[in-house]
């Protein structure tokens, strides 16, 4: 057993599954009662499964629920791509992983919950893997701005991963330093963020040689053109905001409500980027009145 399998026995929790899925060990939950429908969460970068802690039984009341930890955070593995090994980071890869890792679960098809960059790749999926997916719920999802928009330059890729030892160290310093500060910048209200959560999802996030991890996804990033696709959709979808959003503004996810057929739209008040984790109550009440418009209700 590498050293890595071994972190993540010792840090599992009780509840904590694994299973090996197009290159990566891939850490999972499950709540409910193993039947249809299925709703699968896909957390935000930087986050991991912890995101979903509060919401994921009240969810499984009416459903079964998967959460997993994306490439590149929580105790899903990180190993380094190669032709000799499958695993790959990039979004289209990652959302991939969502439609195999469903067919090893058992999974014909389910209702995506993104939040933020887990939003994108919930898009992605439903563009890519249609079949699998029965709904979307978008939260704070980047469609617009940031992870689906940004783009490392094809020229420049071969240098940066000459000096993959060098740049991934400099990325280690430089997330160890504003972590707090950025995931506080998810919430609304600082003090609904206690210190011991925080350092929870920072120790979700520095597993093993993490910052390695991270720099293959950021190297893996570039434009998905998003905008141009989406109204390609034809699933049922539902866009929630926090009424403060600033990581994802508020009028992105009111543009993308707008764009995407057919879809609903959620404000959440008194809470930013992160509304399953501030306003759980109000986030699962959202998400089960847009499985029961869809059919999927309890």
């Amino acid at each position: 057993m590498d050293k890595f399998a071994i972190e993540q026995q010792r840090r599992a929790d009780s509840d904590s599954r694994f299973i090996e899925c197009n290159g990566f060990r891939v850490h999972y939950k499950m709540e409910g009662s193993g039947k249809a429908p299925y709703v699968v969460l896909l957390h935000g970068s930087f986050l991991s499964i912890r995101s979903w802690q509060g919401v994921m039984k009240p969810l499984a009341e009416g459903a079964t629920v998967v959460a997993f930890d994306r490439p590149a955070f929580g105790l899903t593995s990180r190993p380094v791509p190669s032709k000799h090994h499958e695993a790959r980071y990039s979004p289209e890869a990652q959302s991939d992983l969502v439609a195999a890792l469903m067919q090893k679960l058992g999974i014909d098809r389910a209702v995506l919950v993104g939040n933020s960059t887990g939003g994108t790749l919930a898009m992605l999926t439903a563009l890519r893997h249609p079949e699998r997916v029965s709904g979307l719920v978008l939260v704070g999802a980047m469609i617009y701005s940031g992870y689906a928009t940004s783009e490392v330059p094809a020229f420049m890729k071969p240098f940066l991963k000459a000096m993959t030892p060098v740049f991934s160290r400099l990325m280690k310093q430089l997330i160890t330093k504003l972590y707090d500060r950025n995931i506080q910048g998810f919430w609304h209200v600082k003090s609904r963020l206690p210190d011991e959560m925080l350092a929870a999802f920072r120790n979700d996030l520095m597993v093993g040689d993490w910052s390695r991890g991270f720099w293959e996804l950021f190297l893996e990033t570039h434009h998905l053109k998003l905008a141009e696709r989406i109204r390609t959709l034809r699933v049922p979808s539902l866009v929630v905001t926090g009424e403060h959003d600033l990581t994802v503004k508020v009028e992105e996810s009111f543009r993308l409500a707008q764009e995407l057929p057919g879809s609903g739209l959620e404000v959440i008040a008194d809470c930013a980027h992160l509304p399953q984790e501030e306003q759980p109550q109000a986030f699962v009440r959202a998400v089960r009145a847009f499985m029961g418009r869809i059919g999927h209700g309890a």
